[in-house]
C-alpha cells in the first residue's frame, strides 16, 4: 500500500512544502516555456500537457520513487507475461493480446493465445463482411439492416462508446453498415422502444454475455426471441437472426443459437477490457472490420509505449501517479473527465466502469484492509455543456476536483468556425482553473463594488491535464482507451489491490434472484424488515 512505502513520509513532507505555492507563478516567460517542455509527453498519436498540475520536478521524482518501491516495473512485466495477476480468480489479464499482432508471444497458463485470438478475428471479419455486403440474409431472405447488441457493463459500455465516437464511419455517417442499437437495461422499456421501430425480417441480435447467464442480458435475449416468433419467424429460422459472444457453448446451444454462430472469448478477458475481443463484433459490423483493426492497432501502439518507455517518459505511468498524488496526498475524493467532443460524450461513463470497478476496492492483494483511499469517484460530461452546469463547482466550490480535458484538434463533422470556438473554451477552462482571478485583476477590469468582488474572485490553483489528438480516428481512439486502461493498472499497483476482479457487483445480483421469484408469486423468503415491506408493496402492484 502506498502509505507503507519508504518514500511516503517524504511525499507528505513535500506536500506540506509546496501546497501554498501558486501554479500561475510558474508560467511566466522562459520559466513557463521550460515547464511546459518538461511536463509534456507524446505517445501513440496522443499529446499530454500535464504542466497545469500542482507539482514540481521533485514531486515527479518522489512519485516515480513510489512506483519503483511499489514494484510497478515487475508488476507491469507480470501483466504482459500472462501471469495470474487476477489473484482472487487465479487468472491472467491479457486484454493486450487481443490487439497484438499474430507474431506476438502472449501466453495464458504457459500456452500461446495468439492463434485463437486471430482465428476469432478472422471469423469476425468474414461475418462482418457478410452482413455489410448483404450476403447474410434473414429467415425471409431480406438483408440485415439493423443489429441489436444485448449486453451490460463491459459488453455494452465499450462497444456503445466506440460506435458513438466513430459514428461518422457508420451508416449514420457515410458508411454502409447496418444501424446499431444497444440495449443493456433489464427495464423492458429500453428493449420495447428499440424493437418497436424494427422489422424482424431485417434484424439481427448479438447476445453478448461471457457466461450466458447474466440476468439482464438473458432476460432481454428471451424477450427478443419471443418478439421474432410472435412476428412470424419460425423456431428453425431464428439462427439467421441470433449470434452469440460467449465462453459458454452449452448455454448458447440451450438457448437455441447454433454454436457455429458463437464468437468465442476467454476467461482471461475481463468484461471492462473486452471491447477488443469478439465483444467488439458490433463495432466491426457498424464501422467495418478495417476500422476495428485500426482500433486494435492504436491500442497496441499504447501497449508498446507502456511496456517499453522509461517510467519518467511513460504516459500511463505519469497519469496514474498524478491520480495517486491527488487522491492520497491531497485527499481529493473525485476526478472529472471532460471530453471537448460530442462524439466522446460516452467516454466518462466508460471510464466510470473501467476505474471504479477496477479500483473500487478496500482489500489489498494479501487480504489485509487498505489503509487509505483507493479509486476516486469518476464523473463528467462532454464540454461545453459542463461549463454551464458543474464547472461552477470546479472553479469555486469548496472541494478541488482534478480535471482531464480531452480534445481532438479537428473533427470529421463540424460547421465553419465551430471547432475553433470549442477548442477556445477547452483551453480557456484549463487556463482559468490554473490562473484564477484576483481582486486586483477584478478592479483593473472595472469591478469596483466591494460587495461583489468576493463572489467574482477565483482562487485558481486547480489542477488539470490536457490530452490532445489530431482527430478522432479508430487508431487514436484505441490509443486513448488503452492509455486509461494502463493508468488504472498503475494506480492499482500503488494501492496494492487487484484491479481485475469485481466481487462487489456479485452480491446484489445473487440476492436479486430469490427476490424476483417472490415478486412473481413465490413463497416469501427471509429478509430484513425494510426489504420485506418493499417486496410486499411491489407484489400488490405486480398482481
Amino acid at each position: 500500500m502506498l502509505n507503507d512505502l519508504p518514500v511516503w513520509p517524504r511525499l507528505l513532507q513535500h506536500h506540506r512544502t509546496i501546497r501554498s505555492l501558486r501554479m500561475r507563478d510558474w508560467f511566466d516567460g522562459a520559466q513557463g516555456e521550460d515547464r511546459v517542455a518538461r511536463f509534456t509527453l507524446e505517445a501513440a498519436g496522443l499529446y499530454l500537457d500535464y504542466s497545469k498540475n500542482r507539482i514540481i520536478e521533485e514531486t515527479i521524482g518522489l512519485l516515480l520513487q513510489a512506483a519503483i518501491e511499489a514494484g510497478l516495473p515487475a508488476r507491469r512485466d507480470a501483466l504482459f507475461a500472462g501471469e495470474l495477476v487476477n489473484v482472487t480468480e487465479r487468472r491472467a489479464a491479457l486484454h493486450m493480446a487481443l490487439r497484438a499482432g499474430p507474431d506476438a508471444d502472449y501466453r495464458a497458463d504457459g500456452k500461446p493465445v495468439m492463434p485463437q485470438v486471430h482465428a476469432v478475428l478472422a471469423r469476425m471479419r468474414t461475418f462482418s463482411e457478410q452482413i455489410r455486403d448483404g450476403n447474410w440474409r434473414g429467415h425471409g431472405g431480406q438483408p440485415i439492416t439493423d443489429v441489436i447488441n444485448l449486453g451490460i457493463g463491459g459488453s455494452d459500455l465499450g462497444p456503445r462508446m466506440v460506435c458513438r465516437a466513430l459514428a461518422h464511419l457508420s451508416v449514420s455517417g457515410t458508411g454502409k453498415g447496418p444501424r446499431l442499437h444497444f440495449v443493456s437495461n433489464v427495464d423492458g422499456t429500453e428493449l420495447a422502444e428499440t424493437l418497436a421501430a424494427l422489422d424482424p425480417q431485417r434484424t439481427l441480435v448479438i447476445v453478448c454475455s461471457k457466461t450466458f447467464t447474466t440476468l439482464e442480458t438473458m432476460a432481454n435475449a428471451h424477450s427478443a426471441r419471443q418478439w421474432f416468433v410472435d412476428r412470424g419467424v419460425p423456431e428453425d429460422g431464428l439462427s439467421r437472426h441470433f449470434v452469440a459472444v460467449s465462453t459458454n457453448t452449452d448455454a448458447v446451444r440451450a438457448f437455441g443459437i447454433d454454436p457455429a454462430n458463437m464468437f468465442e472469448f476467454w476467461d482471461w478477458v475481463g468484461g471492462r477490457f473486452s471491447l477488443w475481443s469478439a465483444v467488439g463484433l458490433s463495432i466491426s459490423l457498424a464501422l467495418g472490420h478495417d476500422a476495428f483493426e485500426a482500433l486494435l492497432a492504436g491500442g497496441r501502439e499504447m501497449d508498446e509505449h507502456f511496456r517499453s518507455a522509461p517510467l519518467a517518459e511513460n504516459m500511463p505511468v505519469i497519469l496514474g501517479l498524478l491520480g495517486v498524488w491527488y487522491r492520497n496526498v491531497w485527499c481529493m475524493p473525485t476526478a472529472c473527465i471532460a471530453p471537448y467532443s460530442t462524439v466522446l460524450e460516452l467516454f466518462p461513463a466508460f471510464l466510470q466502469q473501467l476505474e471504479m470497478e477496477s479500483n473500487g476496492k478496500s482489500v489489498q492483494l494479501d487480504g489485509e484492509p487498505v489503509r487509505g483511499d483507493t479509486a476516486p469517484v469518476v464523473w463528467g460530461t462532454a464540454g461545453t455543456n459542463g461549463q454551464h452546469a458543474y464547472f461552477q463547482l470546479i472553479h469555486q466550490g469548496s472541494q478541488i476536483v482534478p480535471v482531464d480535458f480531452i480534445a481532438p484538434l479537428s473533427t470529421p463533422r463540424s460547421l465553419p468556425g465551430h471547432h475553433a470556438k470549442l477548442l477556445a473554451n477547452c483551453f480557456a477552462q484549463a487556463e482559468a482553473l490554473m490562473r484564477g482571478r484576483s481582486e486586483e485583476e477584478l478592479r483593473r477590469a472595472g469591478v469596483l463594488d466591494p460587495a461583489r468582488i468576493p463572489h467574482m474572485r477565483f482562487e485558481g490553483n486547480r489542477p488539470s491535464n490536457m490530452l490532445l489528438m489530431d482527430n478522432i480516428t479508430p487508431r487514436s481512439l484505441g490509443a486513448l482507451i488503452a492509455l486509461y486502461e494502463h493508468r488504472t493498472f498503475v494506480q492499482g499497483v500503488l494501492w496494492n489491490i487487484n484491479s481485475f476482479d469485481q466481487w462487489g457487483v456479485e452480491l446484489g445480483k445473487l440476492l436479486a434472484r430469490p427476490i424476483e421469484a417472490e415478486l412473481s408469486g413465490g413463497e416469501a423468503g427471509s429478509h430484513d424488515a425494510s426489504t420485506s415491506a418493499l417486496i410486499e408493496r411491489a407484489r400488490a402492484v405486480l398482481k
